[in-house]
């Protein structure tokens, strides 16, 4: 595990794919804390009880879903909520919430609706007492070799137009630190000001627009 900020640790990379790079990250939280996406390294997931366990686990999509929910849920026993249109594709474990529109799971940290990437979909933000906002995008919006991107996945759900639409809903939020799921290269984490992150989500949007347009010829 490492330690990123005062409250926040990243578990060690995961290459499920060729130049895919996957990490996890847990939240010290004062209501317990909270594992955002899924880690399969066994280390990580003992060292966890050194900072408290885990009362909360975050899915963003179908993807993060492995083996090791069942692990974590042998060893912490955390709630565990992804999107509703998500959560059938969970088999490793029950799924203790499930998520339909914008909802507050704990102290100062939202779960915000943003499906496009596959048919759901949720980013969770999470106002830190440090001082800090911190953004968890998934797959819906995510760093490729150190630029901000998006992939639709028509064949599991996947639309532009919803993803636009996903897009323009985090235009409106204001993080210091981004923080995706799974990224292509070294940079999983991205500090952005206001004006970098409306620049990357309006060029990305303006691109789903354009491959919507195109479908549609």
């Amino acid at each position: 595990m490492h330690q990123c900020y005062e409250d926040l640790w990243q578990t060690t990379v995961e290459n499920p794919f060729s130049n895919v790079n996957t990490h996890a990250y847990l939240i010290r939280h004062d209501d317990g804390n909270i594992l955002l996406y899924n880690t399969s390294n066994t280390d990580d997931i003992r060292a966890m009880e050194a900072l408290g366990g885990v009362r909360l686990q975050c899915l963003s999509h179908r993807h993060e879903a492995g083996d090791s929910l069942r692990l974590i849920n042998e060893t912490y026993h955390p709630r565990l909520c992804i999107d509703r249109l998500e959560a059938p594709y969970i088999t490793q474990r029950d799924v203790n919430l499930t998520l339909s529109g914008t909802t507050t799971l704990a102290t100062n940290f939202v779960a915000i609706p943003t499906p496009g990437h596959t048919e759901g979909g949720f980013s969770y933000i999470y106002r830190s007492p440090t001082g800090l906002t911190y953004l968890f995008t998934g797959d819906t919006f995510f760093l490729s070799d150190a630029q901000w991107s998006t992939f639709v996945l028509t064949d599991q759900g996947g639309c532009p137009t919803r993803l636009a639409h996903s897009l323009m809903a985090l235009r409106e939020l204001q993080p210091d630190v981004v923080l995706c799921s799974a990224s292509v290269g070294d940079m999983a984490i991205a500090e952005v000001s206001r004006a970098e992150w409306v620049d990357a989500l309006n060029a990305n949007i303006h691109l789903l627009h354009q491959a919507n347009d195109t479908a549609d010829e």
